[in-house]
This record gives structure tokens, C-alpha cells and sequence, in this order.
């Protein structure tokens, strides 16, 4: 098994949609069409941007065939123009049939010649049209057709909700491997991981990813190791301190000599950058390990903009003056967030604001400035958090990656949406959890924007040239 070159990534409750929709319980075939979005790199990646629904009333519906008006591939097309989407037709199999059948074939070339008669070509890159088939238990498969009608399969359609689903084309109706057994290993293979910050927590969230196996693994990190990461960065030296070694430049080479046959791009910018973003692009699931605000926006950005899982893990030790004026600890906490496409966000959830975002500008642009805003109380972010320690970040990095495996080789026995975020207060001995109903769904403008200008909708982002 290699991995994808090519995929469909659809959010959990588009899915629901769908399925509700195409399997209404008669037994009958239905129809929708998926207005995708499109990103054309190495890597084909398809995101489903809005499901349009045909009315059961105004088709023709059978155990075996289905056919619409057309005026429904009218109206989204106009809508597809507009953004430069891709449509993927879509058809229940109701009888289980996991195939393209003849008449499905069939019945492909004949409408999607006429929306490439329509539009030919995308504004990036090659125009690319598709259809898709689900069965009763929700497993899709899913392919595209270029100019030339010429049909290439979708190695993965993803879903993207509570649970993240992977449905392999070459693996048709395959069950969900278990938890930790090797076919969960077999799937980490076919993966890639994005790694947003490789310092002390995400030194180890990478390397808990190496080890289970995932097959890429894409690390960005702009600093550099120094003597005071000697405590905490996993596999770092003394030798990597005095050569001022990249972090992402370090975990490359442990990865060499554990896992030769892991591809490991190492990229040494800052998140909020062109080639940052351009090399995350291709990943199915982000780890964001950052300690600023900008960081995680940049990556909650990401994956809205590309229906990305996104977790996040977070740690702070607050500490405390006491009655006799010594610092002390106050408590040892660490945050855990999971966020879905559609859902809630790090931001709608609290765990930045733009005004966290602003005081870091201010810092790098105007330090003095900064200082003399902290002492009249304007800005946030002033006080210092005490050093974590590498027992408290191996603690929520690996709670962070143990979320990733519940939500892709579900264990729990009451599901996962209690679980979008987890909250540890060491002191108290206290774990709280709070669910994804806890936190109001945000539909950004940039949903499924891909990357669509402005990048991330960061105008800045247009005028910073890439690294040669």
C-alpha cells in the first residue's frame, strides 16, 4: 500500500448530510452534487465546500438507477464559475455494490462532457470533474475526469468529523483497523502528519509520530537548538547547541536513522510563511505545537481553509506570590483542543484573541513600545510563564497524539464528541472535558478556500516570496 497521491476530504457533518440525504430508508437510489474546491500539487487534494441536495421528488428513483433534471448542474455550476470549484456528482448504491457499474460509466461521460463544454479549464491548474458512489454503512469512492474524460481514482475519501474515516479505494468497505494493532500501523503508512513547532512538546509529539509509523511526517520549526533546549528537546545534544542546528534539520536526522523509509520534510520558516503553508498543504492531520498566538492562527487558518484536522495542545505553570512574598507554583496546567472542520475554533473557543495576536506584533515590531503598553495595562501577554518541564510536555504530547488515535481507531465507549477539549490541572489532580456541543460552530468565509488568494486570506502572505 502507498500512500495517496489524490483524495476527497469531506467534513463530518457534510457527511451526515449526504448520507441522511442519499439513504432516506426506501431503499431507492438518490442523488447530490459536491462542489469541491481544488489544491493541484504534488498531491491532488479535493475539499468538499457545500452539498447540494436533489429534491427525491424531482428525480427518477430506482433500487439500481437514478436519474435529475439537469437545472441542478446549472445552478452550480454558476456557482462553481464564481469560485473556481470542481462538481462531483454523487449516487447511493443502496444494494451495496462498491463498483462503478457500465451505466454509471456511462452516464459520467455523458454529463460531464458537458461541464467541461461549460468551463475547460480552472484558474489553477486543471479543470478536474468527478463522481462519487456511497454505500448503506457511508464508505465512498470517489473519481475525477480531466478535459479528456480520462478517469483517474481517488486513493482516499476522507472524513473529516468526531471520527476521521478513512475510506481507501483499494480497500473497499474495509473495517476500521484496531487501535494500536498492525493495521493501524499498515494505515499510519499511508498518512502524512504536519508538525507545527518541534520545541519542547512537539519535539515529542514527533517523534510518538515517527514511531507509530506514519509514512511522512512535515516539521516546521525557524529556530534553532540552544543550550537552554537541552532539557527538553527529545534526541537534541550539547554538539547541536554549539552549531546552532535547525530543530526541524535535528528530528530529520533522528528520523534517518530510525525509520529510513519515512519522508521527512524539514522546513526551517516560520508558520505564518509562503512555504510554510505550501509544504502543510499536503498533509492529513496538523499537530500545532506553538507558544503564540500568530502560530496558531496560522495553523487554525490552515485548517479551515483546507478541512484539515487540527489538535492542539497546549501548557502553562502559573506561578504566585505568597503570603511571605516567594514565588510558588500556582498549578501545572496543560489543554488539549480538537478541532473539525465546520466546528468550533481555537479563537471561537478562547484559546487566542486578536489582541493576543496584536500584542505579539507590537513585541517584534515596537519591543519598547510594547513594554510601555504592558505597564499602562492595555496589552496582554505581558507575564512570563515558568519553564515546562519535559515530564509535563511528554504528559500532554502524548495526550495530544492519543486523541489523534481515538478519533481515527475509535476505542471509546462513549464516542468522541465529549472530547473536544481536554483540560489537566495537575495540583488538583483534576481532568475536565468538555464536548463539542460546549462551543458554538464558527462557518468561516475561507471554509474550503484551499489556496485560494488571498492566501489564507492573509493579504501579506500574496507579497512574501517563497525561499529558493
Amino acid at each position: 500500500m502507498s500512500q495517496p497521491s489524490s483524495v476527497l476530504v469531506v467534513s463530518g457533518t457534510d457527511h451526515k448530510t449526504l448520507y441522511d440525504h442519499l439513504f432516506p430508508g426506501d431503499g431507492l437510489e438518490a442523488a447530490a452534487i459536491l462542489l469541491c474546491s481544488r489544491v493541484q500539487g504534488r498531491r491532488l487534494r479535493l475539499m468538499v465546500k457545500r452539498v447540494h441536495c436533489v429534491p427525491h421528488d424531482e428525480c427518477e428513483r430506482y433500487e439500481d438507477w437514478v436519474t435529475w433534471p439537469g437545472q441542478h448542474i446549472e445552478d452550480c455550476l454558476t456557482e462553481a464559475e464564481e469560485d473556481d470549484l470542481s462538481l462531483i456528482l454523487v449516487h447511493s448504491h443502496p444494494l451495496g455494490g462498491s463498483a462503478f457499474s457500465e451505466t454509471d460509466d456511462q452516464s459520467d461521460l455523458e454529463l460531464l462532457d458537458s461541464l467541461f463544454l461549460a468551463r475547460g479549464q480552472g484558474r489553477e491548474g486543471e479543470m478536474l470533474h468527478g463522481s462519487t458512489i456511497m454505500l448503506p454503512n457511508g464508505w465512498m469512492r470517489a473519481r475525477v475526469y480531466n478535459r479528456a474524460l480520462q478517469p483517474e481514482m481517488l486513493n482516499l475519501v476522507a472524513v473529516v468529523g468526531d471520527e476521521i474515516s478513512c475510506f481507501w479505494a483499494d480497500s473497499p468497505q474495509g473495517s476500521i483497523p484496531m487501535a494500536f494493532s498492525e493495521g493501524m500501523r499498515e494505515q499510519l503508512k499511508r498518512l502524512h502528519a504536519g508538525v507545527v513547532g518541534v520545541s519542547g512538546t512537539g519535539s515529542v509529539v514527533a517523534e510518538q509520530l515517527l514511531r507509530l509509523g506514519f509514512g511522512e511526517i512535515t516539521v516546521v520549526d525557524h529556530d534553532v537548538v540552544e543550550g537552554k533546549n537541552l532539557n527538553r528537546i527529545l534526541n537534541s545534544t550539547a554538539r547541536d547547541a554549539a552549531a546552532a542546528s535547525p530543530k526541524v534539520e535535528l528530528f530529520k536526522r533522528v528520523v534517518s536513522g530510525v525509520s529510513p523509509g519515512t519522508r521527512v520534510n524539514a522546513v526551517c520558516q516560520e508558520v505564518g510563511t509562503r512555504e510554510a503553508v505550501q509544504a502543510l498543504s499536503g498533509v492529513d492531520v496538523l499537530f500545532c505545537c506553538v507558544d503564540t498566538a500568530t502560530g496558531r492562527d496560522i495553523c487554525q487558518r490552515l485548517a479551515t481553509s483546507l478541512l484539515l484536522p487540527l489538535f492542539d495542545v497546549g501548557v502553562v505553570i502559573p506561578v504566585r506570590k505568597n503570603s511571605e512574598g516567594k514565588t510558588v507554583i500556582q498549578d501545572i496546567q496543560g489543554r488539549i483542543d480538537y478541532v473539525q472542520p465546520g466546528g468550533s475554533t481555537l479563537q471561537s473557543r478562547g484559546v487566542y484573541t486578536a489582541d493576543d495576536i496584536a500584542a505579539e506584533d507590537l513585541r517584534k515590531v515596537d519591543p519598547e513600545r510594547f513594554s510601555q503598553r504592558i505597564e499602562e495595562g492595555y496589552m496582554p501577554g505581558g507575564g512570563e510563564e515558568a519553564p515546562s518541564v519535559i515530564s509535563l510536555n511528554m504528559r500532554a504530547a502524548s495526550m495530544v497524539v492519543q486523541e489523534f488515535i481515538a478519533r481515527t481507531f475509535p476505542y471509546r465507549l462513549d464516542g468522541n464528541r465529549r472530547y473536544a477539549r481536554t483540560m489537566f490541572a495537575l495540583a488538583s489532580e483534576e481532568t475536565e472535558y468538555f464536548s463539542e456541543d460546549s462551543f458554538s460552530p464558527v462557518r468561516s468565509e475561507r471554509y474550503a478556500a484551499g489556496l485560494s488568494s488571498p492566501l489564507l486570506g492573509l493579504p501579506m502572505l500574496e507579497e512574501m516570496p517563497c525561499a529558493a
